[in-house]
């Protein structure tokens, strides 16, 4: 698929700094190590067991992370829309094998980063250090947070509305399995909430 690489650059760039502003210089690093990638709907970016290398922003797409079970069912960690980063923080960070697997549900467009490289530049830019630090803490700290608390106080409804907010057409492009097994419920639980939702409407 043609694309222009420069917009999606931009908008990589416009990502972090929506965390905090970062110099031209080390917008320069950070794209020195950018590589395009792209992906068919079904395709596998990262195997359970492969070590993660890169860090990937989705330019275009949605991948899903998913762990499978001895019985073969899969269990759907997180669900990751365009300009979000993806990837297997653990592995990235300890060099280990991922325990789960990273999968496009969509054909995607990604712009992948060295993550060893990544690191070494956040430790040495206090304006990469600091975009780090508040993407880490909205992501990996405040949303996980939110998400866990959200699974225990919410009802399923509450859950798939809160989703729905967030990406008001992600039923028209994914299907609704993947969401069901991302709420934590089953397809046919799912599908009794979306025709009682269209009731009241």
């Amino acid at each position: 698929m043609p694309f222009n690489k420069e917009t999606y650059l931009n908008k990589l760039r416009l990502y972090i700094e929506s965390y905090s502003p970062i110099s031209d210089k080390s917008w320069k690093l950070l794209e020195n190590i950018t590589e395009f990638q792209t992906l068919k709907k079904g395709e596998i970016l990262l195997q359970n067991g492969e070590i993660a290398k890169n860090l990937h922003y989705i330019a275009e797409g949605i991948l899903r992370t998913f762990i499978t079970d001895e019985h073969g069912n899969f269990y759907n960690k997180n669900l990751f829309l365009e300009n979000t980063l993806a990837c297997s923080k653990v592995s990235s960070m300890l060099q280990t094998p991922s325990n789960f697997t990273i999968e496009a549900l969509e054909d995607c467009i990604l712009i992948n980063l060295n993550y060893k490289k990544y690191i070494t530049f956040i430790k040495e830019n206090d304006d990469l250090k600091n975009y780090y630090i508040a993407q880490i803490e909205k992501n990996w700290i405040i949303e996980k947070e939110q998400r866990e608390i959200a699974l225990v106080m919410q009802n399923a409804t509450e859950r798939y509305l809160s989703l729905l907010e967030k990406n008001p057409n992600i039923s028209d492009r994914i299907p609704l399995l993947h969401i069901a097994s991302h709420l934590g419920i089953t397809p046919t639980q799912l599908s009794r909430i979306r025709k009682s939702l269209e009731k009241d409407l």
